[in-house]
């Protein structure tokens, strides 16, 4: 028992903790960063103001997580975030597929708490910061009512991913709200003040059908009159979660100190669709429907952004600006929405693709005037049109990898934030990131420290790729269609494929490619044939007199004729692709983009995939066979298909894979690291959208590794993941090591990368 006199007053429990990074915000920059920092050495505090991580991607708000990939709705081929992010979102496909909000938040918690340097503060606000001078943080004050504690948080560095930049804004940093002019620098996309200058806030809700009616009772406040949302008619009872991404508030208001008022007329709306829905009468079918969720907490779009050392804007996403100091990616379009919101009569949004991803540089994500200060999420230094395309959950959390490793590098080499962005320290940064799976457009460097480099690669077998064998299926030519396929300088690429004609006819049949290296929009046109055919069954064959100019890949186009069918093939392989002009209704209108003439926007076509178990390739020969997939391809280059497969892909008759490194001295092996082939191309949106399987089909499952004795010294058995990373108790010498490839989730065996380090 415990019994207390009376007292003039009483202090709070206090808990001080001194770390090398306090991290404020746990939204999925926020984790990141924390994770990140913690697998460097960096004793780190994360701190997370609700009960569960995810911010915009957690239970309380269900918003899918998304980046370049947009849905596979835009020309960014293989371009989903790697690192941190791919590692959460395969281990979500894994046990969540069918996208279950709850279930995703465990899987952020448990990747948090089983870092041993990093210290999970839930619950917990921070309100207050000390300086040790007018630029530098000392410590944050934080505050848990769930323990009634208070925490004195000290630190060399701090991040700040709070979303609304909390910590930055307490400390001075200079910031910016709002949309700049079109004038200030030069974006043709700056909104008028009619569009708005802030983007709202939304609310989602999801629905059950119980099998017995159930009646539906509004709470006083909900909206009575739905005609005042412009596009009531879009409603059906199909609609869930964030397919309401456009139930959206509070563009015209104070977007932080007006959260509570945006909450309360969102729910308003959203109480209001859901009586409409259930008792207009005009979805019979909703009278077995009961609501199922409401957000409690809105979805934030924009507040501040921070100013670093560099604002990346429009034209950087667009023409995609080529960073010295690239540390992240980016490839979401610049999305920007009304101010009004729901109760716009605009679309919903704008989108404008550009024709590939682009790089984030490492100067927008520290405060130019606070020294000890990284920015991470939608916060970082951004113009407002660039942060439509930067504010998105996978480019955040790229992001927050990028400053949880170089909060390490900088505590390690007693700098700060700014002193990474050039020279050797830049450097080991992105070689750091590089070696962790993040992708750095445009950029690859050489690892000495990998005694990979320093092998010579072989296998027991490699694709040489003579053809895509077909199936029993056909699919229609309603629309362009091509095979995406890598072919080498000076080759004349011919092929041959099976139609099935209701008229005699001529086809006509492109060769293209990019304008740009590790792009995927073929604008140029290498040659054209018209090709004749008869009505019936044929074979087509198409032969390119043309030499091609360039390394990379190539489109090898079928015209668009609605009388003609293509056989399909069963065969999926690393780096091989059909893609057609059949576009993405979830995020295009077109399968062309056609922006206005004066804003700085490309026009150009779409270009996209069909999404598993749709999807399936033309059934097509090559000759000459495409051989790109050599055991060279895991000692060099990006960890996935960017301007070639990279990759090594054993022959498909290959029962049991070998790939062998092989050094002429022994080696001494700490640490070896294989990259498989996660699908680079897939979204893995992590809740509503739901996805064919467990693992990508190109994953390796089964597989040994084995000395130059021959003896197994590591058994792996149904493994899931990008990356699988072995430090034996001891180091291993040894002249060889080999992965043995015992079966895989479905394509043939497939490695993009092995590092070895001592």
């Amino acid at each position: 028992m415990l019994i207390e006199a009376p007292a003039n007053k009483r202090s709070l429990n206090l808990v001080e903790i001194d770390a090398g990074l306090v991290v404020v915000g746990g939204g999925l920059s926020g984790v990141c960063a924390a994770i990140a920092a913690a697998r460097h050495g960096v004793k780190t505090v994360l701190v997370q103001d609700r009960p569960v991580l995810g911010g915009n991607a957690s239970s309380e708000v269900r918003l899918w997580v998304l980046g370049a990939t947009s849905h596979m709705g835009n020309n960014n081929r293989w371009s989903r975030e790697g690192g941190i992010l791919n590692e959460i979102l395969e281990e979500n496909l894994y046990r969540n597929r069918l996208g279950n909000g709850l279930i995703f938040d465990t899987i952020l918690l448990e990747k948090c708490i089983r870092e041993e340097n990093l210290t999970l503060l839930l619950n917990t606000a921070a309100y207050k910061l000390d300086k040790s001078d007018p630029d530098t943080i000392s410590a944050v004050h934080a505050f848990c009512p769930q323990n009634s504690t208070r925490y004195l948080l000290r630190a060399p560095l701090f991040c700040d991913a709070s979303g609304d930049g909390l910590v930055g804004f307490m400390a001075g940093a200079a910031f910016r709200m709002g949309a700049e002019s079109k004038e200030e620098f030069g974006e043709g996309f700056a909104p008028d003040a009619e569009y708005g200058q802030m983007l709202g806030h939304s609310m989602y809700f999801s629905t059950k059908d119980v099998g017995v009616p159930v009646k539906f009772v509004p709470p006083s406040w909900a909206l009575k009159d739905i005609t005042k949302i412009p596009r009531y008619r879009q409603f059906n009872t199909n609609m869930q979660g964030c397919n309401f991404w456009w139930l959206e508030y509070g563009g015209r208001l104070d977007t932080i100190h007006q959260t509570e008022e945006i909450k309360w007329e969102l729910w308003k709306v959203v109480y209001g669709v859901w009586d409409y829905i259930k008792n207009s009468g005009n979805f019979p079918e909703a009278d077995t429907m009961t609501l199922e969720w409401v957000g409690h907490v809105p979805g934030k779009r924009e507040s501040r952004r921070f100013e670093g050392d560099y604002l990346i804007r429009q034209q950087d996403v667009v023409e995609q600006t080529h960073f010295d100091d690239v540390v992240a990616h980016g490839g979401w379009a610049v999305d920007l929405h009304p101010a009004d919101g729901v109760y716009s009569e605009k679309s919903g949004c704008t989108q404008w693709h550009s024709k590939g991803v682009y790089g984030i540089p490492w100067r927008c994500y520290y405060s130019r005037n606070i020294k000890n200060l990284f920015l991470a999420g939608r916060i970082i230094s951004a113009t407002h049109v660039a942060f439509g395309s930067t504010r998105v959950m996978a480019t955040c959390a790229a992001g927050g990898q990028a400053v949880g490793t170089a909060a390490a590098l900088c505590l390690e080499q007693g700098c700060l934030p700014a002193d990474l962005s050039s020279g050797e320290r830049l450097n080991e940064l992105q070689l750091r990131l590089q070696r962790d799976g993040q992708f750095l457009p445009g950029k690859f460097l050489a690892d000495n420290a990998d005694l990979a480099s320093q092998a010579t690669a072989s296998a027991s077998s490699r694709l040489i790729l003579s053809g895509l064998f077909p199936n029993k299926a056909w699919i229609r030519l309603d629309s362009n269609w091509a095979m995406l396929v890598p072919l080498a300088i000076g080759t004349c690429p011919g092929v041959s494929f099976e139609v099935s004609a209701e008229q005699a006819g001529a086809l006509r049949v492109e060769l293209r490619c990019s304008e740009k290296s590790g792009n995927f929009t073929p604008e140029e046109l290498i040659e054209a044939i018209e090709i004749p055919f008869g009505e019936g069954t044929s074979t087509l064959t198409a032969r390119f007199a043309t030499p091609v100019a360039k390394n990379g890949y190539h489109f090898i186009k079928l015209c668009e004729d609605p009388s003609v069918r293509v056989r399909l093939s069963d065969a999926r392989l690393t780096g091989v692709l059909a893609v057609t002009t059949a576009f993405n209704k979830a995020v295009a209108k077109s399968s062309v983009q056609e922006p206005p003439a004066d804003i700085g926007i490309d026009r150009f076509e779409f270009w996209l995939p069909k999404r598993r178990p749709d999807g399936l390739n033309l059934a097509m020969t090559f000759e000459p066979p495409i051989d790109h997939f050599g055991p060279a391809n895991v000692i060099g280059g990006p960890s996935r298909p960017v301007d070639a497969p990279n990759a090594w892909v054993a022959d498909p008759a290959d029962p049991n894979p070998e790939l062998h490194l092989d050094w002429d001295a022994p080696v001494a092996l700490g640490r070896v690291r294989i990259e498989f082939d996660p699908d680079w191309d897939h979204p893995m949106e992590s809740v509503l959208m739901t996805h064919p399987e467990e693992v990508v089909p190109f994953m390796v499952k089964d597989f040994d590794l084995l000395n130059d004795g021959g003896r197994v010294v590591q058994s792996v058995r149904d493994h899931h993941g990008a990356i699988h990373e072995w430090r034996p108790e001891e180091p291993i010498l040894t002249k060889r090591i080999t992965l043995r490839v015992l079966a895989t989730h479905g394509a043939p065996a497939a490695v993009f990368r092995v590092s070895v380090f001592a």
